[in-house]
């Protein structure tokens, strides 16, 4: 040790003298001439040389790792070596010009497959029903896996959690509808929030699940009034929250130091009147007794792909005054009436650090600094050629943050978010190799939401899976902090994940449909045996550790969770598959993989 001070301290001197000197080798970079490093053992031939001459370094490729579990849904160690040849902003600026993964048609391509295959194998057609809900969810964890289409899927997920609609709720009989909705979210997820909240306010499944679909013009003779349900959910939920906001995400505060509210029941009622009047946009293949869409046709029979249109006779006339100050005029039409108000809702100065606390947390970190919400805020008013509300811009800002990228959040106790079952499962399934006997990716679903409380479009109301601000009774609580994923990380759902840990690993089922063995065959994905017996036989059990340190936890596997595996494979030494198996469950169920920071 003394000898490599030495010639550190004298290559440092060296260098001081020469500050002008551009010098392109230097320790960890090839320049260890003169330098000896001494360890305790060499492992699978490895030189103690290795700490110091650059070869030893897994640092870009844990620094980019991390990246994608935050721009992605993780990556295989090809993604991380293609993410350090070309960098992180080209990496992104990359992605904006991938073809859109579509969910629609492969959710009715995916049943076309099923309903055929049944068709083929002598299933009488007037037996095979479908789709249903679980061929939903095959489609968005097959379009995970193989769309090239990444980080506009991530953020299309993220945005899932904030503009919510339900397959919990009476969508579930409806489920091209909420397929119509992840499309429209995947579509604009890199566009701008404005067509997006304008979008979201016409869609079908956001008509039926927030109850303005078919909502009515008042008439006070029968006590009919509009439905109030959608006006109070754009605002709060959607879009300006309940409190006014610095560009911080701070509150306001008046002169008596209390938070300002933004809106109030009165103006509930002036906004619902907007949203009256929307209906079906057009009929669907069942309706025979009409040929034209009418205001009050149910879901049924309405084509649910189609956005609500306006039907001006059912729709509130009249003025309507928007938070006290925006008055939108008599005598348009109600289509220029909701546009006006989404217009004047996106142009709200809450709107931007509302969005950016919100997609900071679904990506990178619960508690971001009032600084960091700022600059993804002040990105989201101007994404530096004027646009207001350019997503990729706020993206962008998130994603190449100092507050994401800086290193220093690694020790900082404050940091860091609980991963969500969903991200938890997706980065296994992206990090290590898998097979599948068939191709597909189709995930029943089912078990992870029943197991872990979670599994995408299956949120238990408008308030997604957990609210924004929700912190845990504790040293969280106690300190300030919020950690949203807590809320459904129980005594329950602890376990449960464990549990599907232990699926995914030893009973070698990672994903696996719902659909009959003897037409499908054994449908599922596993570990590659192959890959995990050469590794474990040829380079050993550490080597296996410190890929997965790579590809999973980003260089976070601590000392003593290495020490617990090491000592568990020498105890054990069940041999190279079930080794390797005890590693990537003993990894996945520690706070080095759970704890995203």
């Amino acid at each position: 040790m003394t000898r490599l001070l030495t010639s550190i301290l004298l290559m440092w001197a060296s260098h001081s003298v020469l500050l002008s000197q551009v010098y392109d080798e230097y320790i960890g970079a090839g320049n260890t001439d003169g330098v000896t490093i001494t360890s305790s053992s060499d492992f699978a031939g490895l030189s103690a040389i290795n700490t110091i001459n650059g070869s030893g370094m897994d640092a870009e490729k844990m620094a980019a790792a991390r990246f994608l579990s935050q721009a992605a849904f993780g990556g295989s160690m090809d993604d991380i070596e293609n993410l350090i040849t070309i960098g992180q902003e080209a990496w992104l600026d990359d992605q904006l010009t991938k073809p859109i993964t579509p969910f629609t048609d492969n959710f009715e391509a995916i049943w076309n497959e099923i309903f055929n295959g049944y068709l083929s194998s002598g299933v009488p057609e007037e037996e095979i029903d479908g789709p249903y809900a679980v061929h939903l969810n095959y489609t968005w964890w097959n379009n995970l896996m193989v769309g090239e289409d990444q980080l506009r899927q991530r953020v299309a997920y993220a945005l899932s959690q904030i503009l919510v609609i339900s397959n919990n709720s009476n969508l579930i009989d409806y489920l091209d509808a909420s397929s119509t909705y992840y499309d429209l979210l995947l579509e604009h997820a890199l566009g701008n929030y404005k067509d997006l909240l304008l979008d979201v306010s016409l869609n079908v499944a956001m008509g039926a699940y927030l109850s303005h679909f078919n909502n009515p013009k008042a008439d006070p003779a029968n006590n009919i009034h509009p439905d109030e349900n959608y006006a109070r959910e754009i605002m709060q939920l959607f879009s300006i929250g309940l409190y006014e906001l610095n560009i911080d995400g701070t509150l306001k505060l008046d002169t008596e130091g209390n938070a300002i509210p933004t809106y109030d029941n009165n103006d509930i009622k002036e906004l619902a009147k907007v949203f009256t009047g929307l209906g079906p946009g057009d009929i669907n293949m069942y309706v025979d007794w009409t040929n034209d869409p009418y205001f009050g046709l149910g879901l049924w029979g309405t084509d649910r792909r189609v956005p609500m249109a306006m039907y001006d006779a059912w729709h509130e006339q009249g003025s309507k005054t928007l938070l006290g100050t925006y008055v939108i005029p008599d005598g348009q039409s109600g289509m220029q009436d909701v546009e006006d108000a989404v217009d004047f809702l996106f142009n709200h100065e809450n709107v931007g650090p509302f969005v950016a606390l919100r997609m900071i947390q679904r990506l990178v970190k619960s508690n971001p600094s009032p600084e960091y919400i700022a600059r993804v805020a002040e990105k989201f008013n101007n994404n530096g050629q004027g646009e207001r509300g350019d997503m990729f811009a706020v993206v962008k800002q998130i994603l190449l943050d100092e507050e994401a990228r800086s290193c220093s959040s690694f020790e900082d106790p404050n940091n860091g978010k609980l991963k969500e079952p969903v991200l938890a499962l997706a980065q296994f399934m992206k990090g290590v190799p898998i097979i599948t006997s068939s191709g597909n990716f189709w995930n029943n679903g089912f078990d992870l939401l029943g197991d872990t409380g979670q599994f995408p479009l299956w949120a238990p109301s408008v308030f997604n899976f957990y609210t924004y601000d929700h912190t845990p009774i504790g040293g969280i609580s106690d300190n300030d902090l919020v950690a949203p994923e807590f809320k459904i990380f129980n005594t329950l759902t602890s376990v449960g994940y464990l549990n599907k840990v232990h699926t995914w690993t030893f009973w070698d089922y990672i994903t696996y449909d719902w659909e009959d063995d003897d037409v499908f065959g054994d449908n599922h994905t596993a570990i590659d045996e192959t890959w995990l017996n050469d590794i474990i036989a040829n380079e050993g059990p550490e080597e296996l550790i410190n890929y997965l340190d790579i590809v999973l936890t980003h260089g976070k596997i601590s000392d003593e969770s290495r020490t617990q595996m090491r000592l568990a494979h020498e105890t054990l030494n069940w041999g190279d598959w079930f080794d390797g198996m005890l590693m990537i469950y003993l990894t996945m169920v520690s706070p080095d993989y759970m704890i995203d920071k």
